[in-house]
C-alpha cells in the first residue's frame, strides 16, 4: 500500500512539473491549463473557442512539449481533405505493392488548430478517431498511437470563413472553455519574458509516453460512488427537460462528466470523486452540448448561464 502511495505521490509530481513548465511559455490564468491537463490525464478531448492571439495554440504546443509526447499540428484550411488528415495508400513501383504514408493524425498527441475553418467533409474525419481511437482506411482499420489526445482550436462563429462544427462532432470533445483577454498583469509579463528569445524549444520534457498511459490508468481507478453516478445522471437529465434548451446532454455527456470527476479528484489527491468535483467541472463538460432556444438566444443568455443554474438547483449528496 505505501509502494502504491508512493507512487501516486510521484505522478502527481511529475503533474505538478509539467504545468510548472508550460506557464514558462505561456501565461495566462492556471485553471486554464489545469483544465487542459485535466483533459489530458481523463482521456477527453480539448476544444478551446476564442479570437485569434490569446495563446490557443502556444498552450497546446507547450503541454505536448512538457509531457514528451508525440507531437502533429493540423492547421485547417477549406481546401484541406481527409486525405491529409489521415493519410494515404501510395503505390511503390519497385515493391510493386501500396504503402501506407500515415498522416498527422497518428501521433500521441494532435493539436488541430482553427478547426471550423475545415470543410464539413474534412471535420467529419475526426469523428471516429476521436470516439473509437482508431481510423479506417481503403476499408482497413488502423489503431491509433496510445495514448492519443486532440486539442481543438476554433475561431468564433462569427469571423470569415468559419463552417459551424456538428453536433456530434461538438459531443466527442469532452471539454470545452475559452481563454479570454489575460489579466493586465499577465500582459504585462508577457511583454517582459518576450523580450529576448523565448520559445517552444526551452521547455524541457517532463515525463514519458509511459508514465502519461499509467497516470491515465490510475485515474480509471478513481472511485465513484453510485449516489455521485446518480447525481451525474440528474444534472444531465435535467439539461433534457429545461425550457430554456432544445437539445439537452447525451448520454456520452454524463460518461465524460463522470471521468473528468474521476481527473479531477485525482488531481487533488483523492482516489475517490466528491460532489465537488462534479460541479467544478460541469461548465467545461455540459456547455457545447446544448442548444438553447432561439427566444433565449436573442435575449442574450448562454449555455453557461443555464447550466450554472441547473447546478444549483440540483441538491448535492451529503453524507459520503
Amino acid at each position: 500500500m505505501d509502494n502504491k502511495n508512493t507512487g501516486i505521490e510521484k505522478q502527481l509530481e511529475i503533474l505538478q512539473r509539467i504545468e510548472e513548465e508550460v506557464l514558462q511559455i505561456f501565461v495566462g490564468d492556471l485553471r486554464i491549463v489545469r483544465l487542459v491537463m485535466l483533459g489530458l490525464i481523463s482521456g477527453l478531448h480539448v476544444l478551446i473557442e476564442d479570437i485569434p492571439g490569446v495563446g490557443k495554440s502556444t498552450l497546446a504546443m507547450a503541454l505536448a512539449r512538457a509531457t514528451g509526447l508525440d507531437f502533429a499540428r493540423i492547421q485547417c484550411t477549406p481546401d484541406l481533405l481527409p486525405a491529409d488528415i489521415l493519410g494515404v495508400n501510395i503505390w511503390d513501383q519497385e515493391g510493386r505493392k501500396f504503402v501506407f504514408k500515415q498522416g498527422p493524425i497518428m501521433a500521441h498527441f494532435v493539436l488541430v488548430d482553427e478547426l471550423n475553418r475545415a470543410s464539413p467533409r474534412t471535420q467529419a474525419a475526426f469523428l471516429e478517431a476521436m470516439q473509437e481511437e482508431q481510423i479506417t482506411l481503403d476499408g482497413k482499420t488502423l489503431p491509433l498511437p496510445q495514448p492519443f489526445f486532440v486539442i481543438a482550436t476554433q475561431n468564433p462563429q462569427n469571423f470569415v470563413g468559419t463552417f459551424p462544427l456538428p453536433e456530434a462532432e461538438l459531443d466527442r470533445f469532452g471539454l470545452f472553455f475559452s481563454i479570454g483577454y489575460p489579466a493586465e498583469k499577465d500582459e504585462v509579463l508577457l511583454l517582459e519574458r518576450w523580450q529576448g528569445p523565448k520559445g517552444i524549444e526551452t521547455i524541457n520534457p517532463i515525463t514519458t509516453i509511459e508514465e502519461i498511459n499509467r497516470i491515465r490508468q490510475q485515474v480509471q481507478k478513481v472511485l465513484v460512488n453510485p449516489v455521485i453516478q446518480q447525481y451525474i445522471v440528474s444534472l444531465c437529465r435535467a439539461t433534457r427537460n429545461h425550457p430554456d434548451i432544445r437539445l439537452g446532454a447525451s448520454p456520452r455527456a454524463a460518461l465524460f462528466l463522470q471521468q473528468a470527476a474521476r481527473g479531477r479528484a485525482y488531481m487533488e489527491g483523492r482516489s475517490f470523486v466528491i460532489p465537488e468535483d462534479v460541479e467544478a467541472i460541469a461548465i467545461p463538460v455540459l456547455v457545447h452540448r446544448l442548444t438553447v432556444s432561439s427566444q433565449v438566444r436573442l435575449s442574450g443568455k448562454g449555455p453557461e448561464q443555464i447550466v450554472r443554474t441547473i447546478v444549483q438547483s440540483i441538491p448535492k449528496p451529503t453524507g459520503l
